[in-house]
């Protein structure tokens, strides 16, 4: 067979013309020139062991956009002594990839070669798709290196995820992004090194900060400019701090509504409620409501951390809550939004106790671990024939008879009758309960 048919090399070699976009034509080929990802490809690190010795097993790297995971992939492509094969799960379907597993059974039968078969987005392929692949994966036919902005944990078959090792992707820090911006303006393969640009301290801030961590938005507004700006006196292309804003324009949020970042969010914002940081809450809901965020998503959360983690220290944070939710769903928003940055600020302001969640913890071990839970006789309903026989051993004793509305029995089963699950704290309103339990507890 004819390995110069590689759909692969074809789409590389095409990709380094001079119409490709800037991102493409700057992609680095070698290890030794990738930036960033060091947890993935630092020195020592598992994978680029694995690159280097032409061992590769099944990989799946998912993870923001523009960090790197498709380079790295193109990388691995130079590297391999592999037959390498590329697809976008986009435009791709069951056809091309039936071919595919048609010639890598044919590479190992004849040649003893194997096949590595690279699907860029691949979360887009739908069950039927993926489950095409698993065979071919579980059998070594193809080595699969799949690239997705999602967490593969839901979108992608748990029997493929089982067979590949996942390497998650960070978003570029700005040094990273700094250096690579900088390599791009010098760059003798995309002859920017030849164009006499300069990019101000102040641009190139401007363009790090607004992309996010994703260098192909910035390197894009860099293309967008020097194809766009006129040279100065000097014969010179500018990008001064005014041209990169007219560029970029406006940061996108990046935030997948079904994946990792979505998880991510609403994790630094519920921790940041509990953790009494109302600022850091209220940018977290800034975030989340700026990307689209389901509203009624974000109010039942509240109603959640109002229970656990600020529980019995202020009890009106649960009525506020509630009272969150519910205006998102007489209202909706945009007005909604105010609704919810009060129901944040007042509990993210408020002092913290998640004495009551702990104690049903408690109560739920005990009931595993120690009880019968059989409800002793003085709490029995008597009007119900089964109590007939336990009417006069055990009397309940109505609180309200007593002084204080109060008088010591047994509530809980023989076998924990002196257990305590409940231990309020000295935070806000908790601190008056814990007094008046203690109050009562001196009774006789």
């Amino acid at each position: 067979m004819k390995q110069q048919e590689n759909f692969f090399t074809q789409n590389y070699d095409r990709n380094l013309t001079k119409e490709a976009p800037l991102a493409v034509r700057i992609r680095p080929e070698s290890l030794d020139e990738f930036v960033g990802q060091e947890h993935i490809v630092g020195e020592g690190k598992i994978l680029p062991r694995l690159i280097k010795a032409d061992k590769l097993s099944s990989i799946i790297f998912y993870g923001p956009p523009g960090t790197g995971k498709t380079t790295l992939a193109k990388i691995i492509a130079k590297s391999t002594k592999s037959d390498f094969y590329e697809v976008n799960a986009v435009t791709s379907g069951k056809k091309e990839l039936t071919d595919i597993i048609n010639i890598a059974r044919n590479n190992l039968s004849f040649t003893n070669k194997k096949t590595i078969l690279f699907i860029d987005e691949i979360h887009r392929f739908n069950k039927a798709q993926q489950d095409l692949l698993l065979p071919s994966v579980e059998s070594g036919e193809i080595i699969l290196i799949g690239a997705t902005t999602e967490n593969p944990t839901f979108e992608i078959n748990s029997p493929l995820i089982s067979r590949s090792t996942l390497f998650q992707f960070m978003p570029l820090t700005k040094d990273e992004m700094k250096l690579i911006i900088r390599r791009a303006l010098n760059n003798e393969k995309s002859g920017l090194n030849q164009m006499n640009i300069e990019i101000t301290d102040e641009a190139l801030d401007h363009l790090i900060n607004i992309s996010n961590g994703d260098v192909r938005r910035a390197l894009n507004a860099i293309e967008l400019a020097y194809l766009t700006q006129e040279r100065n006196e000097e014969g010179k292309i500018l990008i001064d701090l005014q041209v990169a804003e007219d560029c970029i324009q406006n940061k996108a949020v990046y935030y997948d509504k079904k994946g990792d970042n979505h998880y991510d969010t609403i994790s630094a914002f519920i921790k940041s409620i509990r953790g009494s940081d109302p600022d850091a809450a209220l940018f977290w809901l800034a975030k989340m409501l700026e990307a689209g965020e389901d509203p009624k998503f974000i109010a039942r959360r509240l109603v959640i951390s109002a229970s656990e983690d600020i529980g019995n220290a202020e009890p009106q944070g649960l009525p506020v809550a509630v009272a969150a939710a519910q205006a998102v769903d007489m209202i909706g928003l945009p007005e909604a939004r105010i609704n919810l940055a009060q129901a944040t600020a007042f509990l993210a302001s408020s002092p913290k106790s998640n004495a009551a969640y702990k104690g049903l913890g408690n109560a739920q071990k005990a009931l595993k671990e120690d009880s019968n839970g059989q409800v002793p006789p003085n709490l029995i309903n008597i009007n119900t024939p089964g109590s007939l026989k336990v009417r006069t051993k055990a009397i309940y004793k109505y609180p309200h008879d007593y002084e204080d509305n109060y008088c010591k029995q047994q509530y809980l089963p023989d076998d924990i009758k002196n257990e305590k699950f409940y231990f309020p704290t000295e935070n806000g309103k908790e601190k008056e309960i814990k007094e008046h339990l203690e109050f009562l507890s001196d009774h006789d």
